[in-house]
């Protein structure tokens, strides 16, 4: 039987406050412009895109140091797996042409004297959001992009005009970026015959985006650059198949991959995690969450105890005397029961009683609504630090995320803006922050060594495997906020041990906490943390002593 997302599941498993954007339902896809006859090869079907490309010139301040770059903002098109260049006969029926993505982008390089494009020395860092469905404007204008928008550390963000400011904690100072929009997604848009089929699955989504990748090292001349992938959400999903695609299939060695808020097994996600009563797995995962959040709004008893010795004495809990109560289902000792509700209150502050009702497993929607329910009040999903009223009292889980609602507005106004007036794109496009693929979407995955797809719950963990066994030079980065529901940072911690690989390979991995949310950006203390990890990371593995 094929474990599908539920409907909320799905629309659940997004990187950023693209969940729940108070915007307008996705528009119809763009109906795209054709190419002149004459941008296509004598024979072949007419090209639905052309390639575009748009340049400025700009600089930003890190750390003190001022750096120059050069922007371009453009489209590259990209094809399915299998897709022949060589010339073929086209059918005169234009919905019969094949499926192309028009995926756009901006590229930022530092200038150093030299052409800033063809700096071969310098590293390229392709980064991109997830969702599935998301554009990367969160990336982008919340993280490592050279301006950013100011929002609240933790609370609903006020209306326009939005504050859009030089971005000292950009990456640009360690790497050159690329920042990437999903095929549908941002100013990215698909067309042809049988489009969602051709780039909306686990595996097409990342061919697309191989394929990107090879057109730009090729279009802007980077082959012999240091090359590393970020991925936020369901991009650090892409992220696993997409690096052991380039490496396996395409021998494209990268030195690193950097991971945000990981989801590689969809079997270990609190959303929704009673429709499967047998995993019980999910409820371990979420508790340390479950706990840094209680923690943080100060529903614990005693308040003053620190947020890591907690955090430590949760995750031994969960994996321990809490996991073998969960594995005894129905047949649990009552009085065994009743003093793990007790120890669960202890940890999470929810009532007993209501512990016992749920049987001690409490998913990710009902943790958030209940948490402070007596106030009516609904504690944020992708940050719990985050909170806001509740829609409906009488909702068995929460109806919104609040960090969503009190973040997306700054984000959409301050890249919408910066795209029309600095980069001077999408003046006759529309901006699409998440577009929605439930219906299309394909969840199955074909891991390394399948011989087709598999009917089961994704689970990317073995293609990262097999691209740290087949470059054993590669490196890996996870970073992870205490606060995020939507993929808890101990759900990372475990499937990062269970990757299967050789014992000496485990030195390539390093994690790093913070004590943020999905977006660990969004508290500036943090963010400053995760600049820092994250460009020291960058330079170790771009060295080529091999430190």
């Amino acid at each position: 039987m094929t474990i599908r997302p539920s409907a909320r599941l799905l629309a659940r498993v997004v990187p950023t406050t693209a969940l729940l954007l108070l915007c307008a339902s996705p528009h119809a896809q763009d109906a795209p412009t054709p190419a002149p006859k004459s941008a296509s090869a004598p024979g072949s079907p007419p090209a639905h895109f052309q390639v575009e490309q748009q340049k400025s010139q700009s600089s930003v301040t890190i750390g003190g140091r001022r750096i120059d770059y050069e922007a371009v903002a453009g489209t590259l098109v990209v094809h399915p797996k299998d897709w022949d260049d060589v010339p073929q006969d086209a059918d005169k029926d234009d919905k019969k042409q094949p499926p192309e993505a028009s995926m756009f982008y901006v590229a930022y390089f530092a200038k150093d004297g030299r052409d800033a494009r063809v700096n071969t020395a310098r590293p390229i860092t392709f980064l991109f959001n997830g969702g599935p469905g998301s554009s990367t404007v969160w990336l982008h204008m919340g993280a490592f992009g050279p301006r950013r928008v100011l929002t609240a550390n933790d609370s609903h963000t006020p209306a326009a005009p939005y504050r859009v400011v030089n971005n000292e904690y950009s990456l640009l100072d360690a790497s050159d970026l690329v920042f990437i929009d999903a095929p549908g997604a941002g100013f990215s848009r698909i067309s042809g015959k049988d489009k969602e089929k051709a780039f909306y699955g686990i595996d097409a989504d990342a061919e697309a985006f191989a394929d990107f990748i090879a057109r730009f090292l090729s279009k802007y001349e980077r082959w012999n650059s240091p090359k590393f992938l970020f991925g936020e959400s369901y991009g650090t999903t892409r992220n696993a198949v997409l690096i052991n695609l380039l490496e396996t299939d395409k021998a494209i060695d990268f030195n690193g991959v950097i991971n945000l808020s990981q989801i590689l097994d969809f079997a270990g996600s609190p959303d929704d995690a009673d429709i499967a009563p047998a995993n019980d797995l999910p409820y371990e995962l979420a508790l340390p969450t479950y706990a840094a959040t209680a923690w943080y709004h100060h529903v614990l008893a005693p308040p003053s105890r620190d947020l890591p010795s907690l955090l430590a004495e949760v995750q031994h809990y969960a994996l321990n005397e809490y996991a073998v109560a969960l594995a005894a289902g129905s047949s649990l000792d009552p009085a065994q029961r009743l003093t793990v509700a007790n120890k669960l209150h202890d940890y999470t502050g929810l009532p007993v009683d209501y512990i016992l009702k749920a049987n001690l497993r409490i998913t990710g929607g009902v943790f958030s609504k209940t948490l402070q329910a007596t106030r009516d009040i609904t504690v944020g999903r992708l940050d719990t630090r985050f909170s806001g009223p509740t829609i409906d009292p009488l909702s068995k889980e929460a109806d919104y995320d609040p960090q969503s609602a009190g973040l997306g507005s700054a984000y959409v106004a301050a890249f919408n803006q910066y795209a029309r007036t600095e980069l001077k794109v999408g003046q006759d496009k529309a901006f699409k922050p998440f577009i929605d693929v439930e219906r299309s979407w394909e969840f199955r995955h074909q891991p390394p060594g399948a011989p087709m797809p598999l009917p089961m719950t994704a689970d990317v963990t073995p293609d990262l495997a097999m691209a740290l066994k087949y470059n054993p030079r590669l490196k890996v980065m996870l970073n992870s906020g205490y606060f995020d529901l939507a993929t808890p940072y101990f759900q990372g911690i475990y499937e990062m041990n269970h990757l299967p690989i050789p014992a000496n390979l485990r030195g390539n991995i390093e994690i790093h906490f913070y004590e943020s949310g999905h977006m660990v950006y969004a508290n500036e203390a943090s963010f400053k943390a995760l600049h820092a990890n994250v460009a020291d990371f960058i330079r170790r593995a771009s060295s080529t002593d091999g430190n």
